[in-house]
């Protein structure tokens, strides 16, 4: 890895400075752009977004630059990363146009989520401990705040509120893990440490819990149990373009932290992913997490009546799925876990977007009300089901082959029984989606009169399901994309 000085580095660091700009400009532009007029204001953040974007053409792929004296990276993990961050933004942009939730301060509003993007792409980047919580904090923040949006809403008011309580005692929890760390080492650079690990003995109890000290604050983020119990009540309180955006980008950027931290600080140099501490067993901290989160996402889920907590649970769930494929620590797992992050984005996102439209068409968000809809509104019904079926993974879909590769590395890894585990979870998961399919399909209407939906909608949902359909049947692409993201990890 190429170590660069602070102005050198600047030219790598090009995204970040273009969407810190834009969030800025956004707010000043909200002193002369109305309210009314948020469609101005989402294309100026399209345009910071599509400049960021291009901004990383030309340096793909990243051969692996350490930057600003090592307190990040820009590399081709970091790469994919930064576009995922972009386009999670993009699209929740667009769904806030066509939300009617989000109607004051929307500039505020688009600067807030150009934030977080900002911080979930230093979260795939940061390669130091302070950094690390930097750019937690970067993400974390923001989204406080967008939870709370509706000021007038106590439901609102309260999924911020329990947000900022346990993203606070995460965060403290993790920053005293990362003391320890310090204090074990002497070094806050995870290539440091991971040099100094390799190279002294040290005391497997204080550092078994540094790392579940640090692992509150990155499972926090990735809303994995037994630090999810903010999740359900966020999601359902949060405005819904709010919550799509939490359900998939700083999930994702958790897991790049979560991946970045293990796989660089804990896995031997030599490029073979074995633990550079003998009798440090992290792989197995990380197969019971999946486990125990695929378990209490599915079950919590089947008595689930409002649709938002129930992909709330179902998002716990997937995170146990995609903890899998970084537990058997294998090339193959990493792949594995970043398509089904890719494939994700587009299914959970179109679920969320679905919800978005009817709870403005039927004032409700209750699966009930669900009832009849294919009658009412066929495109909205055939849409949520494939999302639907995708996130149950039934094929031709993207989701099936999302879930095959990480089932097929958890077997050649010859973790039986995770692999049975995750087979049951799965079936456990068709029940309360299909209570969603049941309703739309096979009840009775509850309602006569149609829901008419605009033809740039019916565009938008079929963008968000080509994907989907795509990757089914030829994913070869997305998967190159996806192995080609973690090649700095064979070796440091």
């Amino acid at each position: 890895m190429i170590a660069l000085d602070s102005l050198a580095s600047v030219r790598f660091f090009l995204p970040e400075l273009i969407l810190a700009g834009f969030a800025l400009v956004l707010l000043l532009a909200g002193l002369f752009i109305g309210d009314k007029q948020r469609q101005r204001l989402a294309g100026l953040a399209w345009v910071g977004l599509a400049i960021a974007l291009v901004s990383l053409i030309p340096d793909f792929p990243g051969q692996g630059q350490s930057l600003f004296r090592g307190m990040i990276v820009f590399d081709t993990f970091a790469i994919f990363f930064k576009v995922f961050a972009i386009g999670v933004t993009a699209f929740v942009i667009l769904f806030t146009c066509r939300s009617l939730e989000i109607k004051r301060h929307v500039s505020e509003f688009f600067a807030l989520l150009l934030v977080s993007a900002l911080g979930m792409s230093l979260m795939a980047s940061a390669v130091d401990l302070l950094m690390m919580y930097i750019a937690l904090e970067m993400v974390s923040i923001p989204c406080y705040v967008l939870a709370g949006y509706h000021k007038g809403s106590s439901r609102s008011a309260e999924a911020a509120l329990k947000y900022v309580i346990y993203g606070g005692v995460s965060s403290g929890i993790m920053l005293f893990g990362m003391s320890l760390l310090f204090g074990l080492t002497g070094h806050t650079n995870l290539f440091a440490i991971n040099q100094y690990l390799a190279d002294h003995p040290v005391y497997l109890l204080p550092l078994l819990l540094a790392i579940l000290f640090i692992l509150a604050g990155l499972g926090y983020k990735i809303a994995a149990v037994p630090f999810h119990f903010w999740c359900p009540d966020v999601y359902e309180g949060a405005p819904t373009p709010v919550a799509a955006f939490l359900s998939v980008g700083p999930k994702a950027a958790g897991f790049a932290l979560m991946i970045r931290f293990f796989y660089v600080t804990l896995v031997s140099a030599d490029g073979q992913l074995a633990s550079v501490v003998a009798g440090l067993n992290w792989p197995m901290i990380l197969a019971v997490i999946a486990a125990v989160s695929m378990s209490l996402g599915n079950l919590a889920a089947l008595a689930q009546r409002n649709v938002k907590r129930l992909l709330a649970y179902s998002g716990i769930a997937h995170a146990g799925y995609i903890l899998m494929g970084l537990a058997v620590v294998n090339h193959d797992g990493l792949t594995a876990s970043l398509f089904y992050l890719l494939v994700y984005l587009f299914m959970n996102l179109g679920a969320f977007l679905v919800v978005i439209y009817l709870s403005q068409l039927l004032g409700s968000e209750d699966i009930e009300d669900y009832r009849g809809l294919v009658w009412r509104s066929p495109v909205l019904a055939i849409a949520m089901g494939i999302f639907l079926l995708s996130l149950i993974g039934i094929p031709p879909l993207a989701g099936f082959i999302a879930k095959f590769y990480i089932f097929a590395a958890v077997i050649d890894a010859e973790m039986y029984w995770l692999a049975v585990i995750g087979l049951v979870n799965s079936t456990i998961a068709v029940y309360y989606y299909a209570k969603i399919l049941r309703a739309m399909f096979l009840s009775p209407e509850t309602g006569k009169e149609g829901l008419v939906l605009p033809a740039f909608d019916k565009g938008l949902l079929a963008v968000m399901i080509a994907p989907l359909l795509v990757f089914g049947v030829y994913w070869v692409p997305a998967m190159r994309f996806a192995k080609l993201s973690f090649l700095v990890f064979r070796g440091h």
